[in-house]
């Protein structure tokens, strides 16, 4: 699998450099080593974007290091606080906890994507899994955004057997993912783990309570992984 998707980057990414929110994470320390071992170093750069204080963020500095890519760090806490009081004087009070939770993963993709047009020639690299999307645990227009997907379509023990083929460190391959808001990991804001999604997605066997869940949040946020609907008009097509 590893081979494959490494020839898929080089077929998606062309000639252009590659740029990627570095989170410290499993999925994109994964998307980074690959994009490193498809296009080599000097073509990936690595954004570290804390929200004001990070606690992890040394992990992230760790994997820049280890793979030897490009690398900045910019904090979003300015940008974000912005929009949070510009919102708070429009509706007259205070922030819902779907925006807290929204508003930095997006200012986090504007973010890459001005990086980008200031390198130039140089593409977005998508970091979710096929895990976290099936469920919708991801934001619309923010880190479900991006030019290529590389590991969309692996499931998270996928994505770690993946990075231990190319070599990473245990602790970036199998570092708990958390959302960074709640002070939970991503399974306690679940109330199951990644290993139910998979049993369910695969074999359709899993406690009964846990799979009506799956299945709720997939139908529930399916929006987020399909193309934006368009009114039709015949002959209107993007390939013609």
């Amino acid at each position: 699998m590893k081979d494959k998707i490494i020839e898929w980057i080089r077929s998606m990414v062309g000639d252009a450099s590659v740029v990627i929110g570095i989170s410290g994470g499993k999925d994109s320390s994964v998307v980074a080593a690959l994009c490193v071992a498809a296009l080599g170093k000097d073509r990936v750069y690595g954004v570290m974007m804390p929200d004001g204080v990070q606690h992890d963020i040394d992990v992230s500095r760790r994997v820049i290091e280890f793979l030897g890519i490009h690398s900045f760090e910019i904090n979003i806490h300015d940008m974000v606080q912005a929009s949070f009081d510009g919102m708070r004087k429009a509706f007259g009070r205070e922030i819902t906890y779907q925006t807290k939770s929204n508003l930095p993963a997006r200012i986090r993709m504007a973010t890459l994507y001005n990086v980008a047009a200031m390198i130039g020639n140089c593409r977005v690299a998508n970091t979710c899994n096929f895990s976290e999307d099936y469920i919708g645990y991801s934001t619309k227009y923010g880190d479900s955004a991006g030019d290529f997907a590389p590991i969309q379509s692996l499931f998270v023990s996928e994505v770690r057997a993946v990075g231990r083929e190319l070599g990473l460190p245990r602790e970036f391959v199998e570092k708990v993912p958390e959302d960074g808001l709640s002070g939970k990991t991503d399974e306690e804001n679940f109330g199951f783990s990644y290993d139910a999604i998979e049993e369910y997605y695969l074999h359709g066997t899993g406690k009964p309570e846990v799979i009506e869940k799956i299945k709720a949040m997939h139908r529930a946020s399916l929006h987020k992984v399909t193309v934006m609907p368009r009114f039709m008009i015949e002959g209107r097509e993007w390939t013609k």
